[in-house]
């Protein structure tokens, strides 16, 4: 009697009162930034808040020049660029971010309306998923999901897949205390919000809905960080202080040193006198942290950035968030979820053995029709053909598997299925540990009995074994058949043994839930396995080689956990038990003696979800930068824990919520390239560094000399802002567009502690800026002291006699001199690109031109040039410029070219010299 009152369900009234008590079966959807938030997170990258500040000083200036000394409003145009720079490199950033997140919620939406079948008022009703409420009695049967977290009332022959939220795929569940799995995650006769039923049917109590289910918990905790430190803004972090620090040592020196040398060279004192020099050098101090402040910088890292999102989106990586793209190839640990990940999630026919065949595929005999008819008729599973790419399975895996193996030899098991219609049958249940079906045989038109479970029971079960040879006793394949279940058993593989008995007379075979009175003849075993990806060793393998270690986090069992470990090439002969460790072994050692351990750790196995996320923790307290990959709820804490997390694109909603990356075609192979992506990614920033910090170095070491010399700034306002803005964000994208390098694999993690500017870039920097102030300082001073026409009359005697001349000339330079000046310092800049695109490669800068990526490089470049060209020729009275002569145009481009030749010449000999 209390059996049945519990199956009478909830009256509507107890519905109402549990919905208001425990709420509604709906996950409470991640918080999210409103917009204007989501814009001014922007703000926060190091080099913006430099630029903002340099706004400030820019702006500053601008209005002391147009106040006090009466200047036009071009005076604004550098705080209106500067202005401009910020705007573009935030706005951009936003904007790609924004279109991945509207990209991720189309591919992660949820059905919250699925039917779910309850006992309510004592009859069966179906109802929305999202309005189960604790205390339901819930039916769920093969195929469907579980709607909420509950306690087995009722269940036969009941398996869950769990692989969603424990990383194991088929979990056996019952209310038969003495057949609980004290080693399973989680009870045996609990289920649970988001798993599946595989095989059998139950009914259970509701005891948790949306939030307070497992699922919920790990959900709510598991929504994306977008305040994790990645190892790009750290190093930016640095290069704006280094900037800062420099900005404001120059500036410091020049207040100083003018202001000894104002005080100590005049013998008399006048504050008006005083007053204007203090203002004037406060200026020029001003004037020099504004030109130290790289304004294209920011623009060129999103930029950098937005373009290598875009593009990996093509190698099927979904990035959510910018910097991820870079963080991946900083990464010395990628830990990894299993199921799903490194295996295909979906059970294959690893080898079949059947003895008749000797080792052949099937064919129109009989023993191959009995075969095929066997595994077709007596099963439950089915396969779903929609899909184009991929053929799903519905029902047991196991029997699934079989199915594959049938299609796989152009059998279709339908036809089979209907042409042998089902007399009687046992469903497979954990306690007889087989499955027979009596069908109407179409092969001999008499009745055949297939029975297929367990190897050892059904070959008990057996009288014979037919064989190749005929029919041989099962004591002399006895040993043979332990051997092979043996061998299969070591690789971790689940096994299926057959056999058969025709019923000449129409004999009871099934009777009382069990086989009785047969005579089988045993066929064969087969063994199943849930496969490697195939192209999972290979970008193991690359990993390795590119020195990031690999480890493999998954709750099923430690033989199957190192047998994958062994197919993909992680575990080794070498390895031992301080390579291993289970979640209980795990959980049982503290923080301090994990840490002895930790890298050296291979494989945890039967992991919890909060394993997964402290194995990172103290992966990240080592020094190291961690990648998490993983397509189930139990990888979420861990997703989101880690510097990058990588969710499959046939992930939960849990696990992609909680992922940076979405990898969409579920490739383990994706994650590599990833990887190759951010390190090339790396390297291009590396580059625009080179390229924007020697014109910064140029331009700041002019500005200090004639801070000393009394010499005018040669460059105007707009002149400058059209090298470290539009130039450089034409530079920016012509050095993002360089295509990823396969050889950045056979590298080591860099070093996330160094500085951005690594020694042979500062080195670049310094001599290369170092020779642009030598040859445009010496062309300032050869231009004062002389009235040049045209290039062609430049004298290189008059050109060194006049460098260490710095009498005072009232005229200064022409317009001319001034347009020559400005195409030259930028044409200096111009041929430096190509040597920056070359930096750190040891190839030419001419190499590989021939292709796409390379050609996008070239014609970015003639872009500039063309647009440096419209400037000077019709840019006017704006940039301070008067037209250039043809002859002149040629001898600049050939002359300055002598930045790419001499960089060619250091290439070349570096070269030969390894």
């Amino acid at each position: 009697m209390e059996q049945k009152k519990k199956l009478a369900g909830l009256s509507d009234q107890q519905v109402v009162e549990s919905r208001n008590t425990y709420g509604q079966n709906i996950l409470t959807p991640p918080k999210k930034e409103p917009l204007w938030k989501q814009f001014l997170e922007k703000f926060k990258d190091p080099i913006i808040f430099i630029l903002l500040i340099a706004l400030l000083a820019s702006f500053g200036v601008s209005c002391y020049h147009y106040w006090a000394e009466d200047a036009g409003y071009s005076v604004f145009l550098e705080p209106l660029g500067i202005l401009l720079a910020v705007i573009l490199a935030t706005v951009v950033g936003f904007l790609f971010e924004l279109n991945a997140n509207k990209k991720f919620e189309m591919l992660n939406q949820v059905n919250d309306d699925t039917a779910v079948k309850v006992i309510r008022n004592g009859n069966v009703c179906e109802i929305p998923k999202k309005d189960v409420v604790v205390g339901d009695i819930v039916r769920i049967n093969s195929g469907e999901e579980v709607p909420a977290d509950g306690k087995l009332l009722e269940a036969v022959s009941l398996q869950i897949n769990e692989s969603t939220l424990t990383g194991e795929p088929v979990i056996k569940k019952t209310t038969s205390e003495a057949e609980f799995d004290d080693e399973a995650t989680y009870p045996s006769d609990s289920v649970y919000k988001g798993t599946t039923v595989v095989d059998g049917h139950g009914i259970y109590e509701v005891t948790s809905v949306g939030d307070a289910t497992e699922y919920g918990k790990v959900y709510e905790g598991s929504q994306l960080d977008t305040n994790v430190e990645t190892p790009l803004k750290m190093q930016l972090d640095k290069l704006a202080r280094l900037i800062t620090k420099v900005g404001y040592s120059i500036a410091a020196f020049i207040v100083v040193t003018r202001l000894l040398y104002f005080f100590t060279s005049n013998d008399t004192f006048d504050w008006v006198t005083a007053g204007g020099f203090i203002l004037n050098t406060v200026m020029i101090a001003v004037t020099v942290i504004v030109v130290a402040v790289p304004e294209g910088l920011p623009m060129s890292v999103t930029l950098s950035l937005a373009l290598s999102m875009r593009r990996m989106l093509s190698t099927n990586n979904l990035v959510r968030q910018m910097h991820a793209t870079e963080t991946m190839g900083a990464a010395t640990v990628i830990c990894t979820d299993k199921t799903g990940t490194l295996t295909q999630n979906q059970m294959n026919v690893y080898q079949s053995d059947f003895y008749a065949l000797a080792g052949q595929t099937l064919s129109d005999g009989d023993i191959s029709k009995k075969i095929i008819e066997g595994i077709a008729s007596n099963s439950t599973a089915f396969l779903d053909f929609s899909d184009k790419s991929k053929i799903k399975t519905i029902g047991n895996p196991t029997e699934a598997a079989l199915l594959l193996w049938l299609n796989g030899q152009n059998v279709n098991y339908l036809d089979v299925r209907e042409d042998s219609p089902i007399v009687d049958q046992l469903t497979f249940s954990t306690e007889r540990k087989y499955m027979a079906t009596v069908v109407e045989s179409s092969l001999l038109n008499k009745k055949i009995l297939y029975v297929k479970g367990a190897p050892e029971i059904v070959f008990q079960l057996s009288k014979r074994v037919e064989t190749e040879n005929g029919f041989e006793s099962v004591s002399d394949y006895q040993p043979i058949i332990e051997k092979k279940l043996a061998d299969y058993q070591d690789q971790a593989m689940r096994t299926l043994g057959f056999a058969y008995q025709i019923l000449e007379n129409n004999e009871k075979v099934i009777a009382e839930g069990k086989l009785v009175n047969t005579d089988l003849t045993f066929v064969g075993i087969v063994a199943i396995s849930d496969p490697v990806r195939p192209d999972v060793p290979d970008a193991v393998k690359s990993c390795m080689s590119a020195g990031i270690d690999v480890k493999i986090v998954t709750g099923d069992t430690p033989a199957t956990a190192r047998e994958i470990g062994r197919q993909i090439g992680l575990w080794t002969e070498s390895d031992t038990t301080l390579n291993e460790i289970t979640g209980a072994e795990f959980a049982a050692l503290s923080d301090k003696e994990l840490q002895d351990r930790v890298l050296d750790l291979k494989i945890i196995s039967r992991a919890r979800p909060m394993d997964k996320k402290r194995l990172v923790e103290l992966l990240q307290q080592k020094g190291q930068v961690v990648a998490v990959t993983g397509d189930g709820t139990n990888d979420a804490p861990a997703l989101n824990a880690a510097q990058v997390g990588l969710s499959m694109g046939d992930g939960t909603q849990v696990a992609k919520e909680a992922s940076a990356i979405t990898i969409l075609d579920n490739s383990f192979n994706s994650i590599t390239r990833a990887v190759m992506w951010g390190r090339s990614l790396y390297k291009n920033i590396q580059r625009f560094i080179v390229f924007q910090m020697t014109i910064n170095v140029a331009a700041c070491l002019i500005v200090l000399l004639g801070s000393f010399l009394g010499t005018e700034s040669p460059l105007t306002v707009t002149q400058m802002l059209w090298v470290n803005l539009i130039m450089d964000t034409f530079a920016a994208l012509a050095l993002a567009s360089l295509p990823p390098s396969d050889s950045v694999m056979s590298e080591r993690p860099r070093n996330n502690a160094e500085n951005i500017i690594s020694k042979p870039m500062a080195k670049a920097i310094l001599g290369v800026g170092l020779f642009f102030v030598f040859l445009l300082f010496g062309l300032v001073q050869y231009f004062k002291h002389v009235d040049l026409q045209s290039l062609t009359d430049l004298s290189l005697s008059g050109f060194f006699s006049n460098y260490f001349n710095f009498t005072h000339v009232e005229n200064g330079l022409s317009p001319y001199e001034l347009a020559l000046f400005f195409t030259i310092f930028v044409l200096f800049q111009f041929w430096n690109m190509f040597n920056a695109k070359a930096f750190g490669t040891g190839k030419s800068a001419f190499s590989g031109f021939g292709s796409l990526t390379s050609q996008g490089f070239g014609l970015i470049a003639l872009v500039i040039l063309v647009g440096q060209i419209i400037i000077v020729q019709f840019g006017g009275e704006m940039f301070s410029v008067v037209p250039i002569s043809l002859i002149d145009w040629l001898i600049i481009i050939a002359s300055t070219s002598v930045v790419l030749w001499v960089g060619e010449l250091f290439r070349l000999v570096r070269k030969k010299q390894q």
